[in-house]
């Protein structure tokens, strides 16, 4: 899949760069507002001047962007792009004198992170909206072989102010399956565990740059796997639920990463021990008290306090450190319709033991009665 795709890619920004043509923008369309702004340029809310459309224009400034890149992503948005809950180009895309220019559908509400609250995050219900979306969109990405390697709430785009649609844009770092890229290290909790050797790259260089050495230090490439975006829905869940991220960078001098790191080493000498069925080592103890115990004894970070187990598990497939045992982001749709924090776990469990409650009382009366027709009949 990933040869075929790249290749066809790569056909379709051959053709489109034939046919590109320079306008005028304010000939065609009327700018209303700016949507958004960055590194890569910014994107406009405009209106089609003949047809009246809304639609999101995307300024890339030629000065920095190469046309490779600009048809690459422009053809990837309208040719691969059509799964409901990815921002998809229109069609349109042209250059001026500073700019390559192309349009795409408007997220009219803005985007992912402006709803998040500061250390609250967003209502559990519509967490799980989001990614059960954000699931099927990354999905269908995979399965036409390509990796987003950009994920995280600024690329997330809303249709409406519930979160009931959202969409993934921003496919300037997608690349094929397969494909290798030079490794980029960053600060962020979003940037994977195995890039870290550039980080110390990165330091090595800086000291040779200090001490006057001129040798430098050689570059360091990954292949492009879909395990990259599956570890940032994991931190986007996170972020979502809680309004933080779990540690500043994943790395082994970030608190917060070694902490997370140590307890689930841990979890995974538990699951070996399980499997192993040494648990059983007692004769005499019951299998859940010994589980019970090493809950007890291995309790998650304190940055994750207040998650139910159940999104913890879900957390410890797609945050898992060893890139080739990562879960795939179609498995968070098994984890949907249970409680993700625990506070919606412990109203579900007060909201069960009420209607046992009733249903007892129930029962009860009605036992009650029939004993009374019985006495009415004399009957006893």
């Amino acid at each position: 899949m990933t040869a075929p795709s790249a290749q066809e890619l790569d056909e379709l920004c051959f053709l489109s760069a034939q046919s590109m043509t320079s306008l005028k923008v304010s000939e065609h369309f009327k700018m209303v507002k700016l949507l958004g702004e960055g590194s890569y340029g910014k994107v406009m809310l405009a209106l089609h001047r003949k047809k009246g459309t809304p639609m999101a224009l995307k300024f890339f400034p030629r000065k920095s962007t190469s046309l490779t890149s600009f048809l690459r992503e422009y053809n990837l948005s309208l040719s691969y792009c059509t799964h409901p809950s990815l921002t998809r180009a229109v069609g349109i895309f042209f250059s001026t004198p500073s700019y390559y220019v192309f349009a795409q559908q408007a997220g009219l509400y803005g985007d992912l992170y402006s709803v998040i609250v500061s250390e609250v995050g967003v209502d559990e219900e519509r967490v799980q909206r989001v990614m059960a979306q954000l699931s099927g969109a990354v999905t269908h990405l995979h399965s036409l072989g390509f990796v987003h390697r950009d994920i995280k709430p600024e690329n997330i785009f809303l249709c409406d102010s519930s979160c009931r649609w959202v969409k993934l844009g921003d496919f300037g770092l997608t690349r094929a399956i397969g494909y290798d890229v030079r490794a980029v290290w960053y600060e962020s909790p979003f940037c994977t565990p195995e890039v870290e050797p550039v980080k110390k790259a990165e330091k090595e260089m800086e000291r040779r740059i200090h001490d006057g050495t001129e040798e430098e230090v050689e570059d360091i490439w990954i292949t492009v796997e879909p395990c990259i975006d599956s570890w940032a829905l994991g931190v986007l869940i996170y972020c979502l639920l809680t309004g933080c991220f779990p540690w500043e960078e994943s790395t082994h001098d970030d608190h917060g990463y070694c902490k997370y790191k140590k307890w689930f080493d841990r979890e995974a000498e538990k699951e070996e021990m399980i499997r192993d069925d040494e648990w059983r080592a007692k004769e005499d103890t019951d299998s859940e008290m010994v589980m019970e115990k090493i809950h007890r004894d291995n309790p998650p970070p304190s940055q994750f306090e207040g998650l139910s187990p159940l999104v913890m598990t879900l957390l410890k497939e797609l945050l898992h450190p060893e890139p080739k045992h990562r879960g795939n982001p179609d498995e968070i749709l098994s984890y949907l319709g249970g409680p993700w924090l625990m506070e919606t776990e412990k109203e579900e469990q007060r909201k069960a033991e009420e209607a046992e409650k009733e249903a007892r009382k129930i029962r009860e009366g009605g036992v009650v009665d029939e004993e009374l027709l019985r006495e009415g009949r004399g009957e006893r």
